[in-house]
């Protein structure tokens, strides 16, 4: 059986597929051909570039993004918005971005020429012909494969022997016609751009849903294509489960790399636990998401740090997300666990909140040694005012399993980072994230507590 990964696109956001690509490593699942298109690109290029798992989470956490854009030359701004050739160039991708993910495309050639090798295709547009090109990763170089991600108006597109290059999204976002053609009986698609039946306003919104729409009509003419040729294939899609948050929010460090990465490990657990043989039906409901009730994301930072004689620092980051109405289904948790005897990060699988009066428990799985454990951080929201109050609310207890019983606290930092990580989610618009935001500040987070509760 052949078996294929088929990396779709997302901008930055891909940093998510970095977690799916570990949770499907540990589940021993080995692919024959690996294609990227646009942000998939770059986990295609670690991938093939020969870096492991969890390099790829490591190294997405020391990518500046601020590196995704370069400027242009002072002349090319002097011309004016209308003749503008793009907001910027592909340098930082092949300058900073690229070499801090661990991409080598000296590498990704060189495994390539290998008896046995895993293939790769990385999607490019020809704009002159108006094709897009499964590009081999025999032939590919990095200037292809930045210009693969170029996004027009955002990045200028790469010019080479009379051709223009750029990135293939508004013809196809995932190539599953390019795992058939290979032999693929079995395709793996991870996918990263939103599917719901939500409109939103405004030029941004917009744009992104005019990226929706070219992704999922070219992902639904392979599969049209396919029935139609008789070419009987198995298909498995991870995906989130509401829609990932956009770029700019990345930008402007709303959230990060390490707090996608787990939410990826997360949803790919989810679909590993659940998926039967047969595969998913292939139509527009494999990839269907739903949009979040209005509501909260915050990070939460809790440690350990024993002296010299007492055992190594334990670092607990936690991701929550609650409804602000009471959905419980909608409460997840998500994060990481660094704690060196256990080994290279670990991620939490399956993470929810308990709340048993004042007393909240976050609960989750965790693979360590090759084996699952339950990862529980219980503490408690006291009522009672006075100098005690910050001391209660701080402290926690961090069980995994028989493997760690420790004491875990918030030190006046994190706190201070626990406050500026809030975020709405499910709102959008300046208004109702405004909305969402004022009624966390009214009541604080012993409240959203106990409207989920």
């Amino acid at each position: 059986m052949k078996r294929s990964l088929v990396l779709a696109g997302g901008g930055m956001r891909v940093a998510w597929q970095a977690g799916v690509v570990l949770a499907l490593a540990e589940e021993g699942l080995r692919f024959d051909h690996v294609d990227g298109t646009s942000g998939g690109i770059m986990t295609a290029g670690m991938m093939l570039s020969g870096v492991p798992p969890e390099d790829m989470c490591r190294n997405w956490s020391g990518v500046n993004v601020k590196d995704f854009g370069s400027a242009l030359p002072l002349g090319d701004y002097a011309k004016g918005p209308w003749s503008l050739p793009a907001i910027g160039d592909a340098d930082g991708l092949l300058d900073k971005v690229f070499p801090a993910l661990g991409i080598d495309d000296d590498e990704i050639r060189r495994r390539a020429a290998l008896p046995g090798a895993v293939e790769g295709t990385f999607n490019v547009v020809e704009f002159t012909g108006k094709r897009c090109h499964a590009i081999d990763a025999r032939d590919v170089d990095a200037e292809l494969m930045a210009a693969g991600m170029s996004l027009p108006i955002f990045l200028t597109p790469l010019r080479r022997h009379g051709k223009i290059w750029t990135d293939a999204v508004w013809i196809r976002d995932a190539n599953v016609a390019e795992a058939l053609r290979r032999g693929a009986d079995e395709v793996w698609l991870v996918w990263c751009i939103g599917n719901t039946g939500y409109w939103g306003d405004g030029p941004l919104e917009q744009y992104v849903h005019m990226i929706e729409m070219s992704a999922m009509g070219a992902l639904l003419a392979d599969f049209e294509a396919a029935a139609a040729a008789g070419r009987n294939f198995t298909l498995h899609v991870v995906k989130p489960e509401n829609p990932l948050p956009l770029d700019p929010e990345f930008y402007l460090n709303r959230i990060d790399a390490d707090t996608l990465i787990g939410m990826g490990y997360r949803d790919a657990r989810s679909y590993l636990k659940g998926m039967t043989a047969e595969g998913l039906p292939k139509d527009a409901s494999c990839t269907a998401m739903t949009e979040p009730a209005a509501g909260i994301r915050f990070t939460e930072q809790l440690s350990a740090n024993p002296g010299p004689d007492s055992g190594p620092e334990v670092r607990l980051t936690l991701t929550v997300a609650l409804s602000l109405n009471g959905a419980g289904p909608q409460a997840r948790v998500t994060g990481f666990l660094d704690y060196n005897p256990f080994g290279p990060r670990v991620f939490l699988a399956g993470g929810r909140v308990d709340v048993r009066g004042d007393a909240v428990t976050y609960r989750a799985s965790v693979r360590v040694g090759g084996g699952w454990h339950r990862l529980a951080v219980s503490r408690v929201f006291h009522n009672d005012p006075g100098p005690d109050a910050w001391d209660d609310t701080r402290r926690a207890r961090l069980t995994v399993g028989s493997l760690l019983d420790v004491p875990v606290a918030m030190g006046l930092g994190d706190a201070a980072a626990l406050i500026s990580s809030v975020e709405p989610v499910g709102a959008h618009g300046p208004a109702d994230r405004a909305a969402v935001v004022g009624r966390v500040a009214a009541g604080g987070l012993r409240e959203v507590f106990r409207r989920y509760r």
